[in-house]
């Protein structure tokens, strides 16, 4: 029968194997590298996206409504 021993020991050293690899350099420069062509895109994460449409549609219910208050108030100045 196998020692237990022995297969954690096994097993600890594949993850140490498999943390130092080349493919965990490629991932992580891959990732920087994507970072930094998105950064250079200037594009924004969908939650500022979101935040800035918010205000927008509040800041377009103001213009709305003082542009009736204008309307209403030039109205008043003619009648």
């Amino acid at each position: 029968m196998i020692d237990p021993k022995i297969l954690e020991d096994f097993g600890a050293k594949m993850s140490a194997l498999l943390a130092n690899s080349p493919a965990r350099d490629i991932e992580k420069n891959s990732k920087a590298l994507l970072s930094g062509l998105l950064a250079k895109l200037d594009v924004v994460t969908r939650e500022e996206f979101d935040v800035q449409a918010s205000v927008l549609a509040r800041t377009r219910e103001k213009l709305k409504d003082l542009e009736a208050r204008v309307e209403a108030l030039e109205k008043a100045r003619q009648g």
